[in-house]
């Protein structure tokens, strides 16, 4: 007869310790999964009811945590390299709907990605559920159409210039130099100034053919006025009527799948939530049957 084997309390705690290992490793990846699928479902969803290629560019930190620690962290972003094959890769008689929900980037990589959007032969339709700042623009602009929220907004796309830490506005760059006139400020900052005119220069000759063929020369010259040359400050919100002002061809009812996919991008959170409700219909104030409403 053999001696019956009981698990030690180290035997356990090894236990405890590798399905711990197992967990905390395993549970992100399949959260993950779980969200590329659903986003997947309804990407597929949206290109049947819109009839085009669906193309998704949205810049958001996402954290998947186990008992509300953060233990795996990633982004998840179309850069321009996938945005470019996805375009590549639609029939030239297929429509493309873009998802832009952006703070923006890198010039070359918005212009790439504007200027490929512009070749595509069939409909443009650039889609912003919340906004789509800086470059985000650039590429808002290369589409027939624009479809945003109500609320929604564009930003400026005027250039903005790296020195000594900082981060200036060409516009103002070189408004400071005309004010103060070439005499009175250093080489480097005349450097700069050239810099900065020779930036104005290219982003008003590529915004020029951005809208050409979609607004006429006086409406193209309007647009670069108040986008590009420093009519606003960077992170100004540009609305909705502002950008039908500019003669652009805005809409503003978004299909309610876009809202559905924004919550599969799920945003990275803090420890506590800072905004909270509680869906669903706001129950109506109960009336004391003794006194009226007001009383």
């Amino acid at each position: 007869m053999t001696n019956a084997y009981y698990p030690s309390f180290s035997d356990w705690l090894w236990l405890f310790f590798l399905l711990w290992i197992f967990i905390t490793f395993l549970t992100p990846h399949l959260k993950h999964q779980s969200l590329k699928n659903a986003r997947a479902a309804l990407i597929r969803k949206l290109e049947v009811k819109l009839g085009a290629r669906v193309i998704t560019m949205i810049h958001r930190q996402e954290r998947i945590s186990l008992f509300g620690i953060p233990i795996y962290k990633f982004i998840d972003i179309e850069d321009s390299e996938q945005v470019l094959r996805a375009i590549r890769l639609t029939p030239p008689n297929k429509p493309i709907a873009l998802v832009l929900h952006t703070p923006g980037g890198l010039l070359l990589a918005a212009s790439q990605i504007a200027l490929a959007l512009k070749r595509h032969p069939a409909k443009k339709i650039v889609i912003v559920p919340h906004y789509a700042m800086s470059g985000g623009t650039l590429i808002s602009l290369a589409a027939d159409e624009i479809w945003m929220d109500p609320d929604a907004v564009l930003g400026p796309i005027d250039p903005q210039l790296t020195w000594q830490g900082g981060q200036y506005p060409a516009p103002s760059i070189v408004k400071v130099v005309k004010e103060k006139s070439v005499e009175k400020v250093s080489d480097q900052t005349l450097i700069l100034a050239d810099i900065a005119e020779k930036a104005l220069t290219q982003t008003k000759a590529l915004v020029t053919k951005l809208l050409e063929g979609k607004l006429s020369q006086e409406q193209i010259e309007k647009a670069i006025d108040k986008l590009v040359m420093g009519t606003y400050t960077h992170d100004w919100p540009i609305t909705v009527e502002d950008l039908k002002e500019l003669g652009l061809n805005v809409k503003t009812q978004l299909p309610p799948e876009i809202y559905g996919l924004m919550d599969l991008y799920p945003q990275e959170t803090p420890s506590r939530p800072s905004v909270e409700y509680v869906p669903g219909p706001v129950p109506t104030r109960p009336t004391h049957p003794s006194r009226g409403a007001g009383k």
